[in-house]
C-alpha cells in the first residue's frame, strides 16, 4: 500500500516537470519560427525553402513537448477525460498538422524552382564548355596560345612551334577536364539539394502531418 501511494506521489511531482519542460519546447518553436517569419519575403523560393527546412527541422522539438505535455497531464488527472492541457495539446496539434499539410505544396513548387534554376545554370556551364571545346580546335587559337607561352616564359627558348603548340593543347586540355569537373561539381551538389529537399522537406512534412494527427486524437481519446 505504501508503495502504491509513494509511486502515485512520485507521478504528482513528476507531471507538473514534464508540462513545463514540454510547454518550453513548444514556446521554442514559436520562437524559432517567428524569427524566419520576420523577414518573411513570400515571393523569393529561398525564403519559402528556409521557413519549410525551419518548420521541418523544428517542428519535432515542438511534438516532443506536446507529448510531454499530454504524458504530464495524464499523470496529474489519470481519471479525467479531457483536461484544459489536454485540450491544449489537441488545438496544437491540429494547427500544426494544418501548417505541415500546407508546406507539402509549398515544398514542391519551390523544389521545382530551384531545381529549374540550378539547371538553367549547369546548362549555361556546358554551353562556355563546348564553346571552349570549339575555340580550342581552332589552329590559330592553338597557335596565339602557345606564342602567349613562350613571351610569358612558360617555354624554353627558342621553343619550336610544334613544342608551342604542344604545350598550348597540354594548356588548353587541363583548363576543359578543369571546367568538366566543376560541371560534375555542380551536377552532385544540385542532385544532393534536390534530395535533401525532397526528402528532407516534403516527405518529412508528411510525416510530421500524420505525426501531429495521431497526437491530436490522443489528447482527446
Amino acid at each position: 500500500m505504501s508503495a502504491s501511494a509513494s509511486g502515485s506521489s512520485s507521478n504528482l511531482r513528476l507531471a507538473p516537470v514534464l508540462r513545463w519542460l514540454g510547454l518550453t519546447l513548444v514556446v521554442l518553436l514559436a520562437l524559432q519560427i517567428s524569427v524566419v517569419l520576420s523577414g518573411a519575403d513570400w515571393s523569393e523560393p529561398a525564403f519559402q525553402q528556409l521557413l519549410i527546412e525551419r518548420l521541418v527541422s523544428q517542428a519535432p522539438m515542438g511534438f516532443v513537448g506536446l507529448l510531454l505535455m499530454l504524458i504530464g497531464s495524464r499523470l496529474d488527472h489519470p481519471g479525467a477525460e479531457r483536461t484544459v492541457i489536454r485540450w491544449v495539446v489537441c488545438v496544437l496539434s491540429a494547427l500544426l498538422t494544418v501548417v505541415m499539410i500546407a508546406v507539402v505544396p509549398m515544398a514542391i513548387s519551390g523544389n521545382q524552382t530551384l531545381s529549374g534554376q540550378a539547371d538553367q545554370t549547369l546548362q549555361q556551364r556546358r554551353g562556355q564548355l563546348e564553346m571552349a571545346r570549339q575555340q580550342g580546335k581552332n589552329p590559330d587559337n592553338v597557335k596565339m596560345l602557345g606564342d602567349q607561352l613562350a613571351q610569358a616564359g612558360q617555354l624554353p627558348a627558342g621553343a619550336s612551334d610544334e613544342e608551342k603548340t604542344k604545350a598550348a593543347q597540354l594548356f588548353i586540355d587541363g583548363q576543359l577536364q578543369q571546367m568538366d569537373d566543376q560541371i560534375q561539381q555542380a551536377e552532385r551538389q544540385r542532385n544532393l539539394a534536390v534530395n535533401q529537399r525532397r526528402y528532407g522537406g516534403t516527405v518529412s512534412a508528411v510525416v510530421l502531418a500524420i505525426a501531429f494527427v495521431l497526437l491530436a486524437f490522443a489528447a482527446v481519446l
